[in-house]
C-alpha cells in the first residue's frame, strides 16, 4: 500500500496524455528516489506556468504577455493567417522555418459527439480576425483526422462565404518513402492534391 502522498503524485502524473498507472508509478518513484531536485524544478515550473501563462488576445496561443511574440513581430507577413488546432501544431510549423505569416490557434477541433461545436473552438473569433482587412489568405492546417477534416471544411465554408481566399495544408507521400509501403489513403490524397 503506497503512502497517500505517493498515490496523489501517481494520480497527478496519470493526467498526462499517454501515461498509465505503471508509467506514472515509474516516474513518481524515479523522482522520489533519484531526482528530488528535478521533482522540485518540475513542481516550480508547473506552478509558474499555471500562474503566468494565458492565451494571446490575437491568436489564442500560449503566452505570458497579453499579445504573443509572434503576433507582435513586425517582420511577419500579415497577409497570411495559418489556422492550427493547438500551440503544439503552431510550434511544429515554426520549427520548419518556412512559414512567416501569422497564426490563429483553435485550441481544439470540432467533435459533435463530444459536444464541441464551432463556438467552442473560437470560429467566430477566427472569422473576425481573418476579416481584419490585412488577411489575404487563410491557410487551414488542421490535422488530417476525421475531426480535423470536418473542422477544416466548416471553417473553409464560413471563411469563403466572407470572400476570403482559403487554402488547405497539402498532404501526400512523405519525403523519402517508397510508394509500396505508403498507405492507400495517403497515395489517393497525394494523387488528387498533385501540383
Amino acid at each position: 500500500m503506497a503512502e497517500p502522498s505517493v498515490e496523489a503524485l501517481v494520480e497527478a502524473l496519470r493526467r498526462l496524455p499517454g501515461v498509465g498507472v505503471k508509467s506514472a508509478q515509474r516516474m513518481a518513484f524515479h523522482l522520489l528516489q533519484h531526482d528530488r531536485e528535478g521533482a522540485q524544478r518540475i513542481a516550480f515550473a508547473l506552478q509558474s506556468a499555471v500562474a503566468n501563462v494565458r492565451h494571446c488576445e490575437r491568436c489564442h496561443t500560449f503566452t505570458e504577455m497579453p499579445v504573443c511574440s509572434v503576433c507582435l513581430d513586425g517582420t511577419r507577413d500579415v497577409r497570411q493567417l495559418c489556422v492550427v488546432e493547438t500551440p503544439a501544431d503552431q510550434a511544429a510549423l515554426e520549427r520548419t522555418g518556412s512559414y512567416r505569416g501569422l497564426y490563429f490557434v483553435l485550441m481544439g477541433r470540432l467533435s459533435p459527439l463530444d459536444g464541441v461545436g464551432p463556438e467552442a473552438i473560437g470560429a467566430h473569433a477566427l472569422i473576425e480576425r481573418a476579416g481584419d482587412g490585412h488577411t489575404e489568405e487563410v491557410i487551414i492546417a488542421t490535422n488530417f483526422t476525421a475531426e480535423g477534416e470536418a473542422t477544416a471544411h466548416v471553417l473553409a465554408e464560413a471563411l469563403r462565404a466572407r470572400g476570403l481566399r482559403v487554402t488547405r495544408l497539402a498532404r501526400g507521400v512523405p519525403i523519402g518513402s517508397e510508394l509500396e509501403y505508403v498507405d492507400l489513403g495517403t497515395i489517393a490524397h497525394a494523387l488528387s492534391d498533385r501540383r
